[in-house]
């Protein structure tokens, strides 16, 4: 093997080795974006569940008999 066939070679690798980090960099950020609407959609919904337990007030335990017992 010569010495330029030897760089052509890593060359040709380098390339795809670029290549495949620019695809995986990609997903990662398409990822995060979807990780952080997520995150959003999570928030959101814990605040309205907090809201809907306050507006139902406390509750009393189901264990408990009635007040009229």
């Amino acid at each position: 093997m010569t010495d330029t066939s030897r760089i052509d070679e890593l060359e040709i690798r380098m390339a795809h080795q670029e290549q495949t980090i620019e695809d995986l960099n990609g997903a990662i950020t398409a990822q995060w974006k979807i990780i952080d609407r997520l995150e959003r959609q999570v928030s959101r919904l814990i605040d309205r569940l907090a809201e809907a337990e306050g507006a139902m007030g406390e509750a009393p335990p189901a264990h408990q008999p009635p007040p009229h017992y």
